[in-house]
């Protein structure tokens, strides 16, 4: 497997852990439809959350949240009302996108953009 599919999915092991620690509930990890993936779903709340999970290993090319497109947008949306009909989910959701960093030293960071599109 391609070195940035491992560094992808180390981002959402370690985002999925985070979010739990801060009082989420992780619902679904990988959720497709089509050819559309959500990389975690989690309730906080009555809230469901959608989360796109964007890894960096530095800032020089851009922040996390760059990387998340009209496109990609859109596909995501597609796979989230998929999943709301299948759950019958009839509360609140937010899409959302965490950027995990990994500084110079090794350690890995968050940045939580909550309500990032729609």
């Amino acid at each position: 497997m391609a070195e940035h599919n491992d560094s992808g999915r180390l981002a959402e092991e370690l985002a999925s852990k985070w979010l739990i620690e801060k009082g989420f509930e992780l619902q679904e990890q990988n959720y497709r439809h089509g050819y559309a993936e959500i990389d975690l779903i989690l309730t906080y709340k009555k809230l469901l959350v959608f989360v796109e999970v964007k890894f960096r290993s530095g800032t020089g090319f851009g922040y996390a949240e760059e990387f998340v497109d009209y496109t990609k947008r859109k596909l995501i949306i597609k796979a989230a009302d998929q999943y709301i009909y299948e759950n019958n989910w009839d509360f609140d959701i937010r899409f959302d996108i965490v950027g995990v960093y990994r500084d110079r030293t090794g350690a890995y960071n968050f940045k939580h953009f909550e309500d990032a599109f729609y």
